[in-house]
């Protein structure tokens, strides 16, 4: 199998149509469907629905992808490896990351990294959802979740204490909850379709009903109208720190209950090797993190 003929499938796969990718990897459009045309023809299965305006996978296309992909990846890997005579970080480096922990964490190290990696390329897609890592072309996630979905492999980056916090201007004019019920009669600050917040009560596992007339899709969103005295939002510490050292915000403490403890977690594709260029951005990430003293960094 020609890999030259795999990176087309790949690239159209990830650029959305057969002449992106030609343009992508410098062919004309006929020498890219002529590559594809003979890997359908190797595999003996149509990969990819064409038309003069779309392009979309097939089942068999589907179910190829992820194996493709690693086909392209090793290969770039092994080709970097054998140039450098050590493991670099090459090639296009595509993540997906949550807003907030984006913007503080990983936009400071890209530019080092950067200029330590002169053969690297970088692409951020921030956003609070996780995307199918395999048919975005995705090489790596960072999530803070409890994660569910185990058709993903996750490695623990760091623990993430988070804190129930509210702006003065907000506590002074509708006053302190103090058990868990209590929220149920204040304005809360949760994600979109978020019903209640998780808490571990003297051991067990509580869920705080919620009330409020405001959510959003980002804890960005969430951490500005609590800033702005629109009511109580769940924060990681890290995010809520500052503000709380500046007395901007207010930690609210309910006798023998935590918000429920998740994690920073690096999520890769389950059939996708941990490439060079992955590697060297967890290690930096892990550095940024400890320097910022965010504690549980494992290797």
């Amino acid at each position: 199998m020609d890999t030259n003929d795999v990176l087309v499938f790949t690239s159209a796969v990830s650029s959305g149509s057969l002449a992106a990718a030609a343009r992508r990897l410098g062919v004309t459009p006929m020498v890219a469907t002529r590559r594809l045309a003979g890997l359908e023809a190797e595999l003996g299965v149509r990969l990819l629905h064409r038309t003069t305006r779309s392009l979309s996978l097939t089942p068999e296309g589907e179910s190829f992808l992820p194996f493709a992909q690693a086909l392209v990846d090793n290969e770039a890997a092994a080709m970097a490896l054998l140039h450098s005579g050590t493991e670099s970080a090459s090639g296009l480096l595509r993540m997906s990351v949550p807003i907030s922990f984006g913007l503080k964490f990983i936009m400071p190290i890209v530019p080092r990294l950067l200029e330590d990696n002169p053969d690297l390329r970088i692409s951020v897609d921030m956003t609070d959802s996780l995307p199918d890592l395999v048919t975005t072309g995705t090489d790596l996630a960072i999530r803070i979740a409890r994660l569910r979905d185990s058709s993903l492999i996750a490695r623990k980056l760091a623990d993430n204490p988070r804190v129930i916090v509210a702006s003065p201007r907000y506590l002074a004019r509708r006053g302190v909850p103090l058990s868990l019920d209590d929220l149920a009669n204040h304005d809360c600050l949760p994600l979109a379709g978020a019903t209640h917040w998780t808490f571990r009560e003297h051991g067990d596992e509580r869920h705080a009903r919620l009330n409020g007339r405001f959510s959003c899709s980002s804890i960005a969103g969430c951490y500005t109208a609590c800033l702005g005295g629109a009511g109580i939002a769940l924060l990681s510490t890290w995010y809520a720190a500052d503000d709380i050292k500046a007395g901007r915000l207010v930690p609210i403490d309910f006798p023998g209950a935590q918000p429920e403890p998740i994690n920073i977690w690096a999520v890769y594709p389950t059939t996708r090797l941990v490439l060079p260029k992955v590697r060297v951005f967890i290690a930096a990430l892990r550095t940024a993190l400890a320097e910022a003293g965010i504690e549980g960094t494992t290797e």
